[in-house]
């Protein structure tokens, strides 16, 4: 799902429900914003689709493409992850490609990845499609890594098979038992996500009114949703359960501590490349 904002079929700014929208001066996000429209709006206590503040930070967190340890059935902490397959390495090839082709991120201000092989392997694959269009814009950006961004920390569990994995710690439900470790010297359901909701403060917080990419995991992006969306329980245990497609976008605006999502597995991309490389 992507919001965005605009007129109906008819065009204008005022005829009928889709007025609500209020799309009216810089509406839009980031460099795509549309052009101001003369006219009135929609008053802020009814509109259903918001005006794009000036100086907003926006956050985009692009899933990994497929890695090894997605395909061998190995807890991929730092022991189990070994990068990623070139199934996904074509997946984030597709989605720079599509970034060089439209400059949606060019100009980014900041580069991050986990501190997982799969992750730093996906920004340095994008990073191109980074740097700003325009002359002498820089060089591509190495990305700064964050353990805070890393997948739900596995603890005693890397590197196991999951069939090893059951015969070491038996079965284990989140849904039941959210506050439960995945193994010893690992992570909670809750704790992961509280985690991560704190490290997206501290970049926001970090990088105020910036663009900021993040090369990053399917469960941050679940945690990012369970944390900066109304969900009943997000902090406390609650899970989605999504399908976040590999080399995915999922895009935030964040002003003034108010979080808005504008996308969600954002993966058009693929549509433009073989059945194989739309496998999530």
């Amino acid at each position: 799902m992507t919001a965005t904002a605009g007129g109906g079929a008819g065009g204008g700014a005022g005829g009928g429900f889709d007025a609500l929208a209020g799309a009216g001066p810089g509406s839009g996000t980031g460099s795509h914003r549309e052009p101001a429209r003369p006219g009135p709006v929609a008053p802020d206590g009814i509109r259903t689709s918001s005006l794009a503040p000036a100086a907003a930070t926006r956050l985009v967190l692009i899933r990994h493409g497929e890695a090894v340890c997605n395909v061998s059935g190995v807890c991929g902490g730092r022991i189990g992850c070994e990068g990623l397959t070139d199934l996904g390495r074509t997946q984030v090839e597709a989605l720079r490609d599509r970034l060089l082709a439209t400059g949606e991120l060019s100009g980014a201000d900041v580069l991050y990845a986990s501190e997982l092989p799969r992750a730093i392997e996906t920004a340095a694959i994008v990073a191109p499609a980074l740097v700003a269009v325009v002359p002498d814009a820089g060089t591509v950006p190495e990305a700064v890594t964050e353990c805070g961004l890393c997948e739900l920390h596995p603890g005693d569990a890397d590197g196991l098979t999951w069939s090893e994995y059951t015969e070491r710690f038996g079965t284990l439900d989140w849904d039941t038992d959210p506050d439960e470790a995945i193994a010893p010297n690992g992570e909670s359901w809750t704790g992961f996500v509280n985690r991560v909701d704190a490290m997206l403060d501290t970049l926001v917080a970090r990088h105020p009114g910036q663009l900021v990419v993040v090369a990053c995991h399917a469960g941050v992006i679940e945690a990012s949703l369970l944390a900066k969306t109304p969900v009943v329980g997000g902090r406390a245990g609650a899970r989605l359960q999504l399908r976040t497609q590999h080399a995915s976008m999922t895009t935030w605006e964040i002003d003034d501590g108010r979080w808005r999502l504008l996308s969600f597995n954002d993966a058009a991309h693929h549509l433009l490349r073989s059945p194989a490389v739309q496998q999530a």
